[in-house]
């Protein structure tokens, strides 16, 4: 069950990163667009690291932001009782026969988890014509 826990937190951060730049975009540059779409393939696979220029950038909104979607979708994944017996490969793990017990519900948490966290960093994040003054 923890390993389960552990992917869908562990994906919200990058997907997290590219819901913001879609859900605010004028708060973003064109840098930062391009950024938060390989952000979110790059969280799909399970690679939280798409979420790092975000979080160097502006640490004190990414960082909270991303801990409380992380949380939801992981405590959403341990309330569901999901399992997952790969450690590691993001959403390609659903293509394993029995790789992920109670699917739905798994797809569920990290799609909660990551609404939160893009949401809350698109709030908290000052405009872009703002950040440059």
């Amino acid at each position: 069950m923890p390993m389960a826990a552990i992917m869908a937190a562990g994906m919200v951060p990058a997907l997290g990163m590219g819901v913001a730049t879609w859900a605010a975009r004028a708060k973003f540059t064109a840098s930062e667009h391009e950024a938060g779409n390989a952000s979110f393939i790059l969280g799909l696979c399970f690679i939280s690291e798409g979420a790092i220029p975000f979080a160097a950038r502006d640490p004190m909104r990414v960082i909270p932001s991303t801990m409380v979607g992380g949380a939801i979708a992981g405590g959403l994944s341990m309330y569901f009782g999901c399992t997952l017996m790969a450690p590691h490969g993001g959403l390609f793990v659903l293509a394993i026969p029995h790789a992920v017990e109670h699917v739905m519900q798994y797809l569920l948490s990290i799609a909660l988890g990551t609404i939160v966290c893009g949401l809350m960093y698109a709030l908290l994040k000052p405009s872009a014509v703002a950040q440059t003054v």
